[in-house]
């Protein structure tokens, strides 16, 4: 049995208004899905000990913190046996630049999203970081001129 299976609607709700905002106090949060507050606490504690809420993050504006520069990278790989996907994922994690990295069933093996200052410094991130990740054959960069939804 999948595990979105096990979830009822009430916590589905739950989930839903804390991914909207994760602030919310325990009796805002029962009031928004319709139960009182001890077994809204109770679903909350549950959800977070089985997984399906790994935690609570901050909404950062990346223009303010000088990472407005989006770029998406495509990424082959010259090798795609296990031993090198394990040492292209521990790399990437390591990477502050990359935001997100999927592993990708297309002509290309990875898709990173890459946050940088400007242009000039994602060059930089890809000739001395991306470039630089165990396996990496070829890239392709689209870079994003304007986010229109984030969330």
């Amino acid at each position: 049995m999948a595990d979105a299976d096990q979830i009822d609607r009430f916590d589905r709700a739950i989930i839903q208004a804390l991914s909207r905002n994760g602030r919310l106090s325990m009796a805002e949060l029962a009031e928004k899905v319709g139960l009182s507050k001890t077994p809204v606490q109770a679903r909350v504690k549950r959800l977070e000990a089985e997984g399906y809420i790994r935690g609570y993050a901050a909404i950062v504006n990346r223009e303010k913190m000088g990472e407005g520069h989006v770029a998406f990278v495509q990424v082959k790989l010259s090798d795609t046996r296990s031993a090198a996907l394990d040492a292209f994922n521990r790399a990437a994690r390591d990477t502050p630049e990359i935001e997100q990295c999927h592993m990708m069933a297309a002509s290309f093996d990875y898709l990173l999203k890459v946050r940088t200052r400007d242009i000039a410094a994602y060059r930089r991130v890809l000739g001395e970081k991306i470039s630089a990740l165990p396996h990496v054959a070829q890239t392709s960069t689209f870079v994003a001129m304007e986010t229109v939804k984030d969330r």
